[in-house]
């Protein structure tokens, strides 16, 4: 039998979540005792979960400083989002060919919570996360599975989500309903040339965002 607590959340896994939820955000310092405390644990896991974090690249050492969540640059979410195109318009694509009838469901399920949701940022940004995952796995590629999760470490850095608005919602899911159309007629081009314009719509907002922050 399994113990249970081979299944309690790590160090690694409470900073990455406190990361990815936005409890920390790019630029904030990573300081061991305040972490340790935070999270119930002794300074030697946080100490090693911030060195993993930093193999990942989701955390940088700055001399005099110290340890703190990765910013990215202009030029580097441009670069991310290039290749959140390329793998997502892919999976797109595949999962038009592949996905089951319940997973199309459950497409359109998540979508209209995120509806319903549009007053809660974070739990919009959560059930979006979950709707590009779903269409990931629908793929049925494991290779392209193995490099989008790759690339969700950097996502995560993309701080301060940008589904703030009911306006901004509203344009999202509408999106996303293009792209469940495209994968419920099995229409590979059309699933794929909405997710193309889903992400480059996403890249612009992002980008005007990041303006607006400077």
């Amino acid at each position: 039998m399994t113990s249970s607590r081979a299944s309690l959340p790590t160090a690694y896994d409470h900073l990455f979540r406190a990361i990815e939820n936005g409890a920390l955000r790019p630029g904030d310092r990573l300081l061991e005792t305040e972490l340790a405390t935070r999270f119930g644990v002794s300074r030697t896991p946080i100490r090693e979960a911030i060195r993993r974090l930093e193999a990942d690249g989701i955390v940088e050492h700055k001399p005099r400083v110290g340890a703190v969540v990765r910013t990215l640059g202009q030029q580097e979410i441009v670069e991310l989002y290039e290749m959140r195109i390329v793998l997502e318009t892919t999976a797109a694509r595949m999962a038009a060919k592949h996905a089951a009838a319940a997973e199309i469901r459950t497409l359109e399920a998540l979508n209209a919570d995120m509806a319903n949701a549009a007053q809660d940022p974070v739990t919009v940004s959560i059930l979006n996360r979950r709707f590009h995952r779903c269409i990931m796995e629908a793929a049925r590629n494991q290779f392209l599975a193995h490099s989008y999760h790759a690339l969700s470490h950097a996502l995560i850095l993309l701080g301060k989500t940008t589904l703030e608005t009911q306006t901004r919602v509203t344009t999202v899911t509408a999106q996303h309903a293009d792209i469940i159309a495209g994968l419920h007629a099995g229409d590979a081009d059309a699933a794929a040339d909405a997710m193309r314009q889903h992400m480059e719509t996403s890249l612009d907002h992002r980008l005007k965002a990041l303006h607006l922050e400077v």
